[in-house]
């Protein structure tokens, strides 16, 4: 399993909504930090809430843009569609991945603009 297969494997679950299939690509003591260090979740359990809170939303879409393999860390760029507290819309969003023992054990996410969809 290369850190790229785990990546593809993970944003192809989150496309899915596959909170089980989107699991097994996290190590058990998986963290997520809004870049460079701010901690949005730590362990499974708490990366397992998020994304099912997540896939709650109706229009929930990740959209490869490119991706960059280098060794054990995978960055990809996105273009999310999402449901925001105001409304539809769409997020830029630069995802890091650090990949240990075949399971994502560190996720970083550089959030860009945000744009509302106007035709709602």
């Amino acid at each position: 399993m290369t850190p790229e297969s785990v990546v593809q494997r993970q944003l192809d679950a989150f496309n899915a909504r596959d909170l089980e299939a989107l699991m097994a690509t996290y190590a058990e003591e998986a963290q997520q930090f809004e870049y460079p260090a701010t901690l949005l979740v730590s362990g499974a359990a708490q990366v397992r809430e998020r994304s099912r809170l997540r896939f709650m939303e109706p229009n929930l879409h990740a959209r490869l843009i490119r991706r960059i393999v280098m060794g054990s860390v995978v960055i990809d760029h996105e273009e999310v569609t999402r449901t925001f507290p105001e409304g539809p819309g769409k997020l830029e969003l630069v995802a890091m991945y650090e990949i240990k023992d075949g399971k994502i054990a560190v996720a970083r996410f550089l959030f860009g603009a945000k744009t509302l969809d106007s035709s709602v």
